[in-house]
Protein backbone atom coordinates (compact mmCIF):
# COMPACT_ATOMS: atom_id res chain seq x y z
CA UNK A 1 0.00 0.00 0.00
CA UNK A 2 1.32 3.30 -1.11
CA UNK A 3 0.90 6.42 1.14
CA UNK A 4 0.44 9.61 -0.27
CA UNK A 5 0.58 12.82 1.37
CA UNK A 6 -1.75 15.12 0.30
CA UNK A 7 -1.50 18.73 1.31
CA UNK A 8 -4.85 21.12 1.49
CA UNK A 9 -4.38 24.30 -1.46
CA UNK A 10 -4.39 27.66 0.46
CA UNK A 11 -7.94 29.23 -0.10
CA UNK A 12 -6.20 32.76 -1.64
CA UNK A 13 -9.20 33.72 -3.21
CA UNK A 14 -10.96 33.25 -0.07
CA UNK A 15 -8.61 35.17 1.90
CA UNK A 16 -8.24 38.26 -0.42
CA UNK A 17 -11.95 38.77 -0.62
CA UNK A 18 -11.76 38.61 3.13
CA UNK A 19 -8.91 41.29 2.65
CA UNK A 20 -10.96 43.15 0.30
CA UNK A 21 -13.62 44.07 2.17
CA UNK A 22 -11.92 44.73 5.14
CA UNK A 23 -9.95 47.32 2.78
CA UNK A 24 -13.24 48.51 2.55
CA UNK A 25 -15.05 48.62 6.00
CA UNK A 26 -15.18 51.86 7.20
CA UNK A 27 -14.61 53.79 4.16
CA UNK A 28 -17.59 56.17 3.68
CA UNK A 29 -19.09 55.34 0.49
CA UNK A 30 -20.95 58.50 0.61
CA UNK A 31 -19.20 60.71 -2.09
CA UNK A 32 -17.55 63.93 -0.76
CA UNK A 33 -19.97 66.23 0.00
CA UNK A 34 -19.43 69.75 -1.19
CA UNK A 35 -22.60 72.54 -0.89
CA UNK A 36 -23.57 72.63 -4.57
CA UNK A 37 -22.72 75.72 -6.25
CA UNK A 38 -24.95 78.81 -5.24
CA UNK A 39 -25.03 80.61 -8.72
CA UNK A 40 -23.67 78.03 -10.77
CA UNK A 41 -21.02 79.22 -13.34
CA UNK A 42 -21.95 83.02 -12.96
CA UNK A 43 -20.36 84.75 -10.43
CA UNK A 44 -21.18 85.53 -7.15
CA UNK A 45 -22.40 88.87 -7.12
CA UNK A 46 -20.17 91.31 -4.62
CA UNK A 47 -23.44 93.77 -3.82
CA UNK A 48 -27.09 94.25 -4.80
CA UNK A 49 -27.70 95.91 -7.92
CA UNK A 50 -30.39 98.06 -6.47
CA UNK A 51 -29.11 99.31 -3.59
CA UNK A 52 -27.81 103.15 -4.13
CA UNK A 53 -25.10 103.94 -2.67
CA UNK A 54 -23.89 100.48 -1.65
CA UNK A 55 -21.26 100.09 0.91
CA UNK A 56 -19.30 97.01 2.14
CA UNK A 57 -21.06 95.79 5.81
CA UNK A 58 -20.59 93.19 8.19
CA UNK A 59 -23.97 91.05 7.73
CA UNK A 60 -24.78 90.21 11.38
CA UNK A 61 -25.03 93.78 12.19
CA UNK A 62 -26.96 94.99 9.40
CA UNK A 63 -29.26 92.41 9.52
CA UNK A 64 -32.64 93.27 11.47
CA UNK A 65 -32.41 90.89 13.65
CA UNK A 66 -36.11 89.21 16.17
CA UNK A 67 -39.07 90.86 16.83
CA UNK A 68 -38.44 93.28 13.11
CA UNK A 69 -42.03 94.00 13.08
CA UNK A 70 -41.33 96.69 16.37
CA UNK A 71 -39.84 98.86 13.80
CA UNK A 72 -43.08 100.17 13.12
CA UNK A 73 -43.84 100.93 16.80
CA UNK A 74 -47.45 99.84 16.50
CA UNK A 75 -48.76 98.00 19.79
CA UNK A 76 -51.49 96.31 17.99
CA UNK A 77 -49.32 94.88 15.18
CA UNK A 78 -47.05 93.53 18.35
CA UNK A 79 -49.58 91.86 20.09
CA UNK A 80 -51.31 90.07 16.90
CA UNK A 81 -47.44 88.97 16.04
CA UNK A 82 -47.26 87.48 19.20
CA UNK A 83 -50.59 85.70 19.03
CA UNK A 84 -49.32 83.96 15.32
CA UNK A 85 -46.72 82.29 17.06
CA UNK A 86 -48.67 80.54 19.79
CA UNK A 87 -52.10 80.21 17.96
CA UNK A 88 -51.87 80.02 13.90
CA UNK A 89 -52.48 76.53 12.91
CA UNK A 90 -50.44 76.24 10.22
CA UNK A 91 -47.31 76.90 12.08
CA UNK A 92 -48.51 74.20 14.45
CA UNK A 93 -49.03 72.21 11.65
CA UNK A 94 -45.37 72.89 10.55
CA UNK A 95 -44.08 72.52 13.87
CA UNK A 96 -45.72 68.91 13.88
CA UNK A 97 -44.05 68.05 10.35
CA UNK A 98 -40.36 69.31 12.38
CA UNK A 99 -41.32 67.05 15.40
CA UNK A 100 -41.68 63.77 12.83
CA UNK A 101 -38.61 64.65 11.13
CA UNK A 102 -36.64 64.66 14.31
CA UNK A 103 -38.47 61.54 15.50
CA UNK A 104 -37.39 60.02 12.35
CA UNK A 105 -33.42 60.60 12.97
CA UNK A 106 -34.32 59.11 16.32
CA UNK A 107 -35.03 56.49 14.69
CA UNK A 108 -32.24 56.35 12.54
CA UNK A 109 -29.90 56.39 15.25
CA UNK A 110 -31.38 53.46 17.07
CA UNK A 111 -29.78 51.47 14.68
CA UNK A 112 -26.32 52.41 15.86
CA UNK A 113 -26.57 50.49 19.18
CA UNK A 114 -27.45 46.49 19.87
CA UNK A 115 -31.06 45.58 19.81
CA UNK A 116 -32.00 43.73 23.20
CA UNK A 117 -35.23 41.47 23.38
CA UNK A 118 -36.92 38.90 25.95
CA UNK A 119 -39.30 36.58 25.68
CA UNK A 120 -41.49 34.29 27.94
CA UNK A 121 -43.26 31.39 26.99
CA UNK A 122 -45.13 28.66 29.33
CA UNK A 123 -46.91 26.11 27.03
CA UNK A 124 -48.71 22.74 28.09
CA UNK A 125 -48.74 20.59 24.74
CA UNK A 126 -49.84 17.28 23.06
CA UNK A 127 -48.50 15.79 20.02
CA UNK A 128 -50.42 13.85 17.54
CA UNK A 129 -50.38 10.04 18.01
CA UNK A 130 -50.35 10.01 14.23
CA UNK A 131 -47.05 11.99 13.55
CA UNK A 132 -43.81 11.18 11.74
CA UNK A 133 -41.42 9.85 13.21
CA UNK A 134 -42.71 8.96 16.49
CA UNK A 135 -41.79 6.66 18.95
CA UNK A 136 -38.42 6.87 20.68
CA UNK A 137 -40.14 7.05 24.11
CA UNK A 138 -41.60 10.66 23.35
CA UNK A 139 -44.43 11.62 25.41
CA UNK A 140 -47.32 12.62 23.73
CA UNK A 141 -48.05 15.39 26.29
CA UNK A 142 -45.72 17.33 28.00
CA UNK A 143 -45.12 21.27 29.21
CA UNK A 144 -42.34 23.91 27.66
CA UNK A 145 -41.45 26.23 29.74
CA UNK A 146 -38.88 29.28 28.30
CA UNK A 147 -37.58 32.07 29.27
CA UNK A 148 -34.70 33.85 27.39
CA UNK A 149 -32.86 37.12 25.46
CA UNK A 150 -31.49 37.84 22.56
CA UNK A 151 -29.37 40.71 21.41
CA UNK A 152 -28.68 41.61 17.89
CA UNK A 153 -26.11 44.57 16.63
CA UNK A 154 -25.12 45.20 12.91
CA UNK A 155 -21.43 45.78 12.71
CA UNK A 156 -21.17 49.35 10.24
CA UNK A 157 -18.51 48.36 8.38
CA UNK A 158 -19.75 49.93 5.18
CA UNK A 159 -21.21 53.45 7.20
CA UNK A 160 -24.03 52.40 6.29
CA UNK A 161 -26.04 53.34 9.49
CA UNK A 162 -24.02 56.20 9.94
CA UNK A 163 -25.05 57.66 6.42
CA UNK A 164 -28.51 56.85 7.13
CA UNK A 165 -27.99 58.93 10.80
CA UNK A 166 -26.68 61.68 9.10
CA UNK A 167 -29.24 61.88 6.56
CA UNK A 168 -31.65 61.81 8.92
CA UNK A 169 -30.29 64.89 10.96
CA UNK A 170 -29.68 67.00 7.56
CA UNK A 171 -33.70 65.97 6.79
CA UNK A 172 -34.48 67.31 9.98
CA UNK A 173 -32.52 70.39 10.07
CA UNK A 174 -33.99 71.13 6.98
CA UNK A 175 -37.25 70.55 8.66
CA UNK A 176 -36.27 73.08 11.95
CA UNK A 177 -35.43 75.55 8.70
CA UNK A 178 -38.55 74.87 6.91
CA UNK A 179 -40.37 75.85 10.64
CA UNK A 180 -38.48 78.88 10.68
CA UNK A 181 -39.97 79.95 7.03
CA UNK A 182 -43.26 78.99 7.91
CA UNK A 183 -43.15 81.52 11.07
CA UNK A 184 -41.21 84.37 9.14
CA UNK A 185 -43.76 84.00 5.95
CA UNK A 186 -46.86 84.22 8.14
CA UNK A 187 -45.76 86.81 10.34
CA UNK A 188 -44.80 88.78 6.80
CA UNK A 189 -48.40 87.98 5.77
CA UNK A 190 -49.80 89.14 9.13
CA UNK A 191 -47.68 92.58 8.56
CA UNK A 192 -48.32 93.30 5.18
CA UNK A 193 -52.68 92.58 5.91
CA UNK A 194 -52.55 94.66 8.96
CA UNK A 195 -50.58 97.48 6.97
CA UNK A 196 -53.47 97.55 4.29
CA UNK A 197 -56.18 97.98 7.19
CA UNK A 198 -54.33 100.39 8.62
CA UNK A 199 -53.94 102.03 5.25
CA UNK A 200 -57.66 101.82 4.16
CA UNK A 201 -58.19 103.83 7.86
CA UNK A 202 -56.62 106.11 6.67
CA UNK A 203 -58.34 106.38 3.06
CA UNK A 204 -61.96 106.71 5.54
CA UNK A 205 -60.48 109.61 7.34
CA UNK A 206 -59.36 111.11 4.24
CA UNK A 207 -62.85 110.21 2.73
CA UNK A 208 -64.69 111.25 5.67
CA UNK A 209 -63.12 114.39 5.96
CA UNK A 210 -63.66 114.90 2.04
CA UNK A 211 -67.36 114.32 2.31
CA UNK A 212 -67.54 116.85 5.34
CA UNK A 213 -66.04 119.95 2.99
CA UNK A 214 -67.69 117.92 -0.34
CA UNK A 215 -71.63 119.12 2.06
CA UNK A 216 -69.82 122.20 2.87
CA UNK A 217 -69.27 122.76 -1.08
CA UNK A 218 -72.66 121.46 -1.08
CA UNK A 219 -74.35 124.16 1.10
CA UNK A 220 -72.54 126.77 -0.69
CA UNK A 221 -74.29 125.93 -4.10
CA UNK A 222 -77.55 125.29 -2.61
CA UNK A 223 -77.78 128.79 -1.01
CA UNK A 224 -76.51 130.49 -4.55
CA UNK A 225 -78.95 128.22 -6.37
CA UNK A 226 -81.65 130.10 -4.12
CA UNK A 227 -80.03 133.24 -4.08
CA UNK A 228 -80.26 133.29 -7.70
CA UNK A 229 -76.87 133.45 -8.39
CA UNK A 230 -76.28 129.74 -9.57
CA UNK A 231 -77.85 127.33 -11.90
CA UNK A 232 -79.36 124.17 -10.15
CA UNK A 233 -76.60 122.12 -12.39
CA UNK A 234 -73.88 123.48 -9.85
CA UNK A 235 -76.21 122.15 -6.85
CA UNK A 236 -76.32 118.80 -9.09
CA UNK A 237 -72.52 118.72 -9.45
CA UNK A 238 -72.08 119.31 -5.71
CA UNK A 239 -74.65 116.35 -4.95
CA UNK A 240 -72.57 114.31 -6.65
CA UNK A 241 -69.52 114.84 -5.78
CA UNK A 242 -70.85 114.39 -2.14
CA UNK A 243 -72.78 110.97 -2.76
CA UNK A 244 -69.46 109.56 -5.11
CA UNK A 245 -67.21 110.45 -2.08
CA UNK A 246 -69.55 108.39 0.73
CA UNK A 247 -70.33 105.53 -1.94
CA UNK A 248 -66.40 105.12 -1.39
CA UNK A 249 -66.41 105.18 2.09
CA UNK A 250 -68.60 101.79 1.98
CA UNK A 251 -66.25 100.52 -0.26
CA UNK A 252 -63.18 100.93 1.80
CA UNK A 253 -65.06 99.61 4.70
CA UNK A 254 -65.82 96.62 2.94
CA UNK A 255 -62.15 95.86 1.81
CA UNK A 256 -61.58 96.67 5.65
CA UNK A 257 -63.61 94.03 6.81
CA UNK A 258 -62.17 91.16 4.65
CA UNK A 259 -58.50 92.16 5.20
CA UNK A 260 -60.17 92.34 9.67
CA UNK A 261 -61.48 88.80 8.62
CA UNK A 262 -58.09 87.46 7.13
CA UNK A 263 -56.40 88.93 10.57
CA UNK A 264 -58.23 86.70 12.90
CA UNK A 265 -57.56 83.60 10.32
CA UNK A 266 -53.82 84.36 10.72
CA UNK A 267 -54.31 84.65 14.90
CA UNK A 268 -56.18 81.28 15.13
CA UNK A 269 -59.66 83.21 16.08
CA UNK A 270 -62.96 82.75 14.69
CA UNK A 271 -63.54 85.98 12.38
CA UNK A 272 -67.52 86.57 13.74
CA UNK A 273 -65.90 87.68 17.31
CA UNK A 274 -62.39 89.55 16.04
CA UNK A 275 -62.35 93.18 15.56
CA UNK A 276 -59.45 95.74 15.34
CA UNK A 277 -60.41 98.90 16.42
CA UNK A 278 -59.89 101.93 13.84
CA UNK A 279 -56.71 104.17 13.80
CA UNK A 280 -54.62 106.32 12.42
CA UNK A 281 -51.75 108.30 13.38
CA UNK A 282 -47.99 108.83 11.60
CA UNK A 283 -47.00 106.02 8.85
CA UNK A 284 -43.70 104.83 9.51
CA UNK A 285 -41.97 103.14 7.08
CA UNK A 286 -38.65 101.58 8.86
CA UNK A 287 -34.70 101.20 6.80
CA UNK A 288 -33.96 97.42 6.84
CA UNK A 289 -30.44 97.63 5.33
CA UNK A 290 -29.58 94.60 2.99
CA UNK A 291 -25.76 93.84 4.03
CA UNK A 292 -24.25 91.20 1.26
CA UNK A 293 -25.29 89.36 -1.38
CA UNK A 294 -23.62 86.17 0.31
CA UNK A 295 -25.09 86.82 3.88
CA UNK A 296 -28.51 85.68 2.31
CA UNK A 297 -27.17 82.14 2.19
CA UNK A 298 -26.75 82.04 6.00
CA UNK A 299 -30.24 84.54 6.84
CA UNK A 300 -32.40 82.26 4.17
CA UNK A 301 -34.15 79.66 5.89
CA UNK A 302 -35.29 78.13 3.10
CA UNK A 303 -31.94 78.36 1.67
CA UNK A 304 -30.68 76.53 4.34
CA UNK A 305 -33.41 74.00 3.98
CA UNK A 306 -32.61 73.05 0.53
CA UNK A 307 -28.79 72.96 1.28
CA UNK A 308 -29.19 69.97 4.15
CA UNK A 309 -31.94 68.38 2.26
CA UNK A 310 -28.89 68.15 -0.47
CA UNK A 311 -26.47 66.99 2.03
CA UNK A 312 -29.08 64.19 2.92
CA UNK A 313 -29.11 63.19 -0.63
CA UNK A 314 -25.83 62.71 -0.76
CA UNK A 315 -25.53 60.73 2.27
CA UNK A 316 -27.99 58.65 0.56
CA UNK A 317 -26.22 57.58 -2.22
CA UNK A 318 -23.63 55.98 0.64
CA UNK A 319 -26.90 54.11 1.84
CA UNK A 320 -27.79 52.30 -1.45
CA UNK A 321 -24.00 51.57 -2.29
CA UNK A 322 -23.84 49.80 0.74
CA UNK A 323 -26.02 47.08 -0.43
CA UNK A 324 -23.96 45.71 -2.59
CA UNK A 325 -21.62 44.61 0.30
CA UNK A 326 -22.29 42.02 3.18
CA UNK A 327 -24.36 42.70 6.30
CA UNK A 328 -22.43 41.21 9.08
CA UNK A 329 -24.23 41.13 12.06
CA UNK A 330 -23.12 39.42 15.50
CA UNK A 331 -26.71 37.25 16.86
CA UNK A 332 -26.76 36.11 20.31
CA UNK A 333 -29.43 34.23 22.19
CA UNK A 334 -29.65 32.61 25.62
CA UNK A 335 -31.61 31.64 28.25
CA UNK A 336 -33.15 28.73 30.60
CA UNK A 337 -35.55 26.03 29.37
CA UNK A 338 -37.48 22.62 30.90
CA UNK A 339 -40.62 20.34 30.38
CA UNK A 340 -42.12 21.92 33.76
CA UNK A 341 -41.25 22.74 36.91
CA UNK A 342 -40.60 24.56 39.55
CA UNK A 343 -36.63 24.69 38.90
CA UNK A 344 -36.25 26.76 35.66
CA UNK A 345 -33.59 29.19 36.54
CA UNK A 346 -30.92 26.27 36.80
CA UNK A 347 -27.49 25.69 35.45
CA UNK A 348 -28.61 22.49 33.44
CA UNK A 349 -31.29 24.41 32.16
CA UNK A 350 -29.79 26.84 30.44
CA UNK A 351 -29.02 27.52 26.47
CA UNK A 352 -27.31 29.99 24.66
CA UNK A 353 -26.51 31.00 20.93
CA UNK A 354 -23.83 32.63 19.86
CA UNK A 355 -22.37 33.62 16.45
CA UNK A 356 -21.96 35.89 13.23
CA UNK A 357 -24.33 36.10 10.50
CA UNK A 358 -23.40 37.20 6.97
CA UNK A 359 -25.52 38.12 4.03
CA UNK A 360 -24.88 38.88 0.65
CA UNK A 361 -27.76 39.27 -2.50
CA UNK A 362 -25.32 37.99 -5.09
CA UNK A 363 -28.53 38.80 -7.78
CA UNK A 364 -31.14 40.86 -7.85
CA UNK A 365 -32.16 41.72 -11.21
CA UNK A 366 -30.36 45.11 -11.39
CA UNK A 367 -32.40 46.46 -8.16
CA UNK A 368 -28.76 47.69 -6.34
CA UNK A 369 -27.59 49.39 -9.44
CA UNK A 370 -31.43 51.05 -10.00
CA UNK A 371 -31.75 52.19 -6.64
CA UNK A 372 -27.79 53.60 -6.57
CA UNK A 373 -28.81 55.50 -10.23
CA UNK A 374 -31.93 56.96 -8.15
CA UNK A 375 -29.91 57.90 -5.25
CA UNK A 376 -27.49 60.41 -7.33
CA UNK A 377 -30.56 61.64 -9.92
CA UNK A 378 -32.13 62.77 -6.23
CA UNK A 379 -29.22 64.08 -5.02
CA UNK A 380 -28.79 66.10 -8.35
CA UNK A 381 -32.12 67.34 -8.17
CA UNK A 382 -31.80 68.37 -4.94
CA UNK A 383 -29.02 70.41 -5.90
CA UNK A 384 -30.47 72.38 -8.81
CA UNK A 385 -33.23 73.24 -6.29
CA UNK A 386 -30.70 74.30 -3.95
CA UNK A 387 -29.40 76.86 -6.26
CA UNK A 388 -32.51 78.05 -7.67
CA UNK A 389 -33.57 78.48 -4.46
CA UNK A 390 -31.00 80.72 -4.06
CA UNK A 391 -31.38 82.77 -7.23
CA UNK A 392 -35.19 83.40 -6.10
CA UNK A 393 -33.58 85.23 -3.26
CA UNK A 394 -31.30 87.19 -5.26
CA UNK A 395 -34.64 88.07 -7.33
CA UNK A 396 -36.67 88.85 -4.10
CA UNK A 397 -34.37 90.89 -2.57
CA UNK A 398 -33.87 93.12 -5.84
CA UNK A 399 -37.58 93.21 -6.52
CA UNK A 400 -37.93 95.24 -2.82
CA UNK A 401 -34.77 97.03 -3.13
CA UNK A 402 -36.30 98.42 -6.20
CA UNK A 403 -39.68 99.11 -4.88
CA UNK A 404 -38.56 100.71 -2.01
CA UNK A 405 -35.76 103.25 -4.00
CA UNK A 406 -38.80 104.45 -6.05
CA UNK A 407 -41.84 104.21 -3.87
CA UNK A 408 -39.51 106.62 -2.29
CA UNK A 409 -39.11 108.73 -5.34
CA UNK A 410 -42.20 108.61 -6.06
CA UNK A 411 -44.01 109.65 -3.05
CA UNK A 412 -41.62 113.20 -3.20
CA UNK A 413 -43.65 113.82 -6.19
CA UNK A 414 -46.74 112.60 -5.32
CA UNK A 415 -47.03 115.11 -2.20
CA UNK A 416 -45.83 117.58 -4.58
CA UNK A 417 -49.03 117.11 -6.69
CA UNK A 418 -51.14 116.76 -3.52
CA UNK A 419 -50.05 120.13 -2.13
CA UNK A 420 -50.92 121.71 -5.72
CA UNK A 421 -53.85 120.18 -5.96
CA UNK A 422 -55.20 121.75 -2.43
CA UNK A 423 -53.84 124.88 -3.56
CA UNK A 424 -56.28 124.55 -6.91
CA UNK A 425 -59.21 123.56 -5.01
CA UNK A 426 -58.65 126.15 -2.58
CA UNK A 427 -58.43 128.92 -5.13
CA UNK A 428 -61.34 127.38 -7.90
CA UNK A 429 -63.58 127.87 -4.38
CA UNK A 430 -62.65 131.13 -4.17
CA UNK A 431 -63.21 132.24 -7.57
CA UNK A 432 -66.40 130.17 -7.83
CA UNK A 433 -67.63 132.18 -4.22
CA UNK A 434 -66.60 135.66 -6.78
CA UNK A 435 -68.36 134.29 -9.47
CA UNK A 436 -65.61 134.13 -11.48
CA UNK A 437 -66.01 130.62 -12.63
CA UNK A 438 -68.52 128.23 -12.77
CA UNK A 439 -68.85 125.06 -10.44
CA UNK A 440 -66.98 122.48 -13.17
CA UNK A 441 -63.79 124.14 -12.19
CA UNK A 442 -64.46 123.53 -8.33
CA UNK A 443 -65.43 119.86 -9.38
CA UNK A 444 -62.49 118.90 -11.39
CA UNK A 445 -60.03 120.27 -8.81
CA UNK A 446 -61.85 118.63 -5.80
CA UNK A 447 -61.56 115.29 -7.99
CA UNK A 448 -57.93 116.02 -8.62
CA UNK A 449 -57.12 116.50 -4.90
CA UNK A 450 -59.26 113.66 -3.95
CA UNK A 451 -57.44 111.46 -6.24
CA UNK A 452 -53.82 112.82 -5.43
CA UNK A 453 -54.39 112.41 -2.05
CA UNK A 454 -55.74 108.85 -1.93
CA UNK A 455 -52.31 107.42 -4.33
CA UNK A 456 -49.96 109.18 -1.12
CA UNK A 457 -51.95 107.25 1.02
CA UNK A 458 -51.60 103.75 -1.17
CA UNK A 459 -48.30 104.87 -1.95
CA UNK A 460 -47.43 104.81 2.02
CA UNK A 461 -48.68 101.56 2.28
CA UNK A 462 -47.45 100.19 -0.58
CA UNK A 463 -43.86 101.68 0.78
CA UNK A 464 -44.37 99.92 4.01
CA UNK A 465 -45.70 96.45 2.61
CA UNK A 466 -42.23 96.77 0.58
CA UNK A 467 -40.34 97.03 3.51
CA UNK A 468 -42.25 93.78 4.92
CA UNK A 469 -41.64 92.13 1.97
CA UNK A 470 -37.72 92.58 2.00
CA UNK A 471 -37.61 91.63 5.59
CA UNK A 472 -38.94 87.92 4.23
CA UNK A 473 -36.26 88.07 1.10
CA UNK A 474 -33.58 89.00 3.44
CA UNK A 475 -34.51 85.57 5.96
CA UNK A 476 -35.66 88.02 8.55
CA UNK A 477 -33.23 88.06 11.14
CA UNK A 478 -32.74 84.45 11.06
CA UNK A 479 -29.76 82.89 11.00
CA UNK A 480 -28.17 79.37 9.98
CA UNK A 481 -26.26 78.79 13.31
CA UNK A 482 -29.82 78.95 14.88
CA UNK A 483 -30.53 74.99 13.26
CA UNK A 484 -30.75 72.52 16.33
CA UNK A 485 -28.14 69.99 16.42
CA UNK A 486 -30.72 67.73 17.43
CA UNK A 487 -27.71 66.13 19.72
CA UNK A 488 -29.19 67.87 22.90
CA UNK A 489 -32.76 68.85 23.31
CA UNK A 490 -34.11 71.63 21.02
CA UNK A 491 -34.41 75.21 21.53
CA UNK A 492 -37.81 74.78 19.40
CA UNK A 493 -40.49 74.65 21.60
CA UNK A 494 -44.28 75.19 21.10
CA UNK A 495 -45.94 78.34 21.24
CA UNK A 496 -42.32 79.66 21.05
CA UNK A 497 -40.42 81.54 18.43
CA UNK A 498 -38.75 79.73 16.06
CA UNK A 499 -35.21 80.11 14.03
CA UNK A 500 -35.58 83.71 15.26
CA UNK A 501 -32.69 85.33 17.20
CA UNK A 502 -34.49 87.49 19.99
Amino acid sequence: MTLVSVRRATPWRTILATLGLLGVAGCNLAPPYVTPSATGPAAFPQAFKETPGWMQAAPDDDAPRGNWWTLFHDPVLDRLETQVQTANPSLQAALAAYDQARAFAAEARSYQVPTVGLNDSNTYNRQSNERPLRGGGQPNDYAANTLGGTVTYEFDFWRRVRNLVAAGRAQAQASAADLATAELSLQVQLADTYLALRGLDAQNQLLQTTVAAYQRALDLTQARHTGGVSSGLDVDRAQTQLSSAKAQISDVLAQRALYEHAIASLVGQPASGFAIAPATGQRLVPTFPAGVPSALLQRRPDIAAAERRAFAANRQIGVTRAAYFPTISLDTLGGWQNTGGNNLLTTPDTFWTLGPQLALTLFDGGLRRAQVAATKAAFTAASANYRATVLAAFQQVEDQLALASHYADEEIDERTAVTAAQATTDLSLIRYREGATNYLDVVTAQTAELQAEQTLLALQTRRQQAGVDLVRALGGGWDRADLPSLTRASSLKKGGSVGVVN
